[in-house]
Order: C-alpha cells, then structure tokens, then sequence
C-alpha cells in the first residue's frame, strides 16, 4: 500500500493525523521502536538472556522484521466471546490451521491463540512462526455471565509446545483484579525463567466506568494507568485499547490524578492521548500494542487509522484478529499488510 493510499483511507483526517506534534510529552521523551530496541531498551533490564533472543526472534519475523515493529494476529476470541460469534462468518477459521496460515500468509510477526489451538498445530508450525500463548481467559458459558479471567494453561504448556512468549488479561478495575494481578505477576516471573517474552492484555472492566453515556473502559487516563501498573509486573509488551477519550478518573470520581494530565500533557488529539498510553508503559521502554477492535464497516480504513495514531504516538504496533479472520483468507491477508505498510512508510513519523 502506497503513502498515497493511506492519505486516501485517512480521508479528512489525513492532514490532522500526519501533521500533528505532541507538545505536551514531546517525541524527545519518548523511547521509540527501532531496528536496535533489544540492544537500546532491553538489554540493561532484569530479563534473562533468552528473553531478549525471543523478542529478538519475534521482531526479526514477518514483514516487519527488522523495524522494531510488531503486527500480531490474535485469535482468542473462540473463548472469549465464543466459538458461534468468532468463526459464523468465516468457519475455516474453526480449524486452527487456517488461523496460523493466515498469521503466516499475512507476514505477522506471532500468531496469538489459546493453548488447544496452538497445540493442535505446533509440531507443524511452531518452528515457522513465534508463538504466543494466551494462559487466561473469560468464557460467556457461565449463567448468568460472569467477567472474570481464569487461567487455562500453564506456562510450561506452552514452553514444551515450543512457544516464545505468553500472554494473560487482567481486567483492572474488577472485583476479582486483584487475584489476577497476583496469578499473572506470578506467571511472567516464571515465563521469564524460562527465557519467555510476556505480553499483557491491560484491560479496563467495572460498569462504574461509564458515567452519563460516556464509556471510560478507553479513557486516556484510566488505561495509562492499567499500562503503568502491567509494566510494573514486568508485561514485556503492553496491549491496550486505543484510548478514545479521557477524564474518567473526574469523571467517575475516584483514585488520584493531576489536572495537568488534562491542561498540559494531553489534549483531545487522538495522538496526544495515546502517547499518554505510551508515557505510562515507561515512556515507550516497554512496547505498546493497541487492539484492532471489532470487525464491521470501513474495516481497512479503520484499520489503517489505528496503525497511524499508535505508530506516530510511539506505540510498537498493532494486535489486530476480528477484522482480519472474518473475512476471507485474502482480504484478510489484504488487510494485515496494509497494517504492516504504515509501519514501513517512513514518511509516517513519530508526532
């Protein structure tokens, strides 16, 4: 996808999108992606050696390899929401073959699964593509629905199936929040022993958080904070919902905040509120990846939008399942590398 075709999806965004320069943390305060982010970023941190040679192996797959860029695709949405919901529009994708050959058609750095999937393939592919496996997850068979993340696999389940890194959710804000901070802390401690990169899903859940119509589950504020409290267990890759809007924390009423989040360091520009996401991951030390939402209309422009605002805010890229797996294998394929080719087009800049 050429720099002009981008110009064409952003529409009437294009010149705010690619123009903008965040003042209040400005790029010189950030750690930016790069083809050297093991050697710049990584290397002084605590992480055993085979942590680093397995996110090095992860940033050098794909077509992104070698940029210090990440295009993952994950597809654990067969638990998460449910089988009926994820794979009616495109049944293929029931057979966990056909998620790998699209993750590997589409030149992603990793593919994302759960344990069973990615278990039922590994000989076949673990060795073709990194693998990352989610350890826990919510399921909507109980009655009536609880939200709740509960671990499904094992660390050493997805060491022995071959894989380079795990993932877990915790849903900040919940009741149970606290017992999933414990397990997954407990969790990336022991992936780290075993040479494993961590990748936290930071997610926001309390119905608190909307307030007057407004949904805070993707304010600035709220999900900066979710970010600063994964990287503190050691997330080695934060993944986050692009932030939307902000002030839930005035908002809602509760924990502390400064009003210079509001006045100063941010502003309503959708880059300035992600770089508030990317300042609380340590100021971009450790990678943020936004989420590539739900599939519906306008997919390919959506998506190249949120590659845009993640990329120019300092994000390290873009975890994007639903608009990719519900579409045929090569519109699928067709929109993971557009993704990709915002990362590749280096007139799109860091803001």
């Amino acid at each position: 996808m050429t720099n002009e075709m981008i110009l064409n999806l952003l529409g009437d965004e294009a010149e705010s999108l690619l123009t903008h320069t965040c003042a209040g943390i400005p790029k010189e305060m950030i750690h930016a992606p790069g083809p050297d982010y093991v050697d710049r970023l990584m290397a002084p941190m605590d992480r055993p050696p085979a942590v680093l040679r397995n996110m090095q192996t992860i940033l050098d797959h794909g077509r992104l390899a070698g940029t210090g860029y990440v295009s993952i695709l994950p597809v654990d949405q067969g638990i998460e929401h449910s089988g009926a919901s994820a794979f009616a529009p495109n049944p293929i994708y029931f057979d966990p073959e056909a998620i790998v050959e699209l993750a590997i058609e589409g030149g992603c750095n990793a593919v994302a699964s759960t344990l069973g999937v990615l278990g039922s393939v590994s000989r076949k592919y673990a060795h073709k593509i990194p693998f990352l496996v989610k350890i826990n997850h919510n399921e909507l068979l109980t009655y009536p629905a609880k939200y709740d993340q509960t671990l499904f696999a094992s660390v050493e389940q997805a060491f022995e199936m071959g894989a380079v890194a795990i993932g877990a959710t915790i849903y900040y804000g919940s009741e149970e929040s606290r017992r999933q901070i414990m397990e997954v802390s407990e969790a990336f401690a022991r992936a780290h022993e075993l040479g494993m990169v961590t990748v936290l899903w930071a997610y926001l859940r309390n119905n608190a958080f909307k307030k007057d119509g407004v949904d805070y589950h993707t304010s600035a504020d709220l999900t900066g904070q979710a970010n600063h409290l994964g990287v503190t267990i050691e997330a080695d890759i934060i993944k986050q919902k692009q932030a939307t809007n902000n002030g839930g924390y005035t908002a809602i009423g509760f924990g502390r905040t400064n009003p210079l989040v509001y006045s100063k360091l941010t502003s309503d520009h959708p880059i300035d509120l992600v770089r508030w996401q990317v300042a609380n991951c340590y100021m971009g030390r450790i990678g943020l990846i936004n989420s590539g939402g739900a599939s519906g209309e306008n997919d390919l422009a959506q998506a190249v939008r949120t590659a845009v605002i993640n990329k120019r805010a300092g994000g390290m890229g873009l975890i994007s399942g639903r608009k990719a797996f519900q579409k045929p294998m090569e519109e699928g394929v067709k929109l993971l590398n557009a993704i990709q080719d915002v990362y590749l087009d280096d007139a799109i800049t860091i803001a």
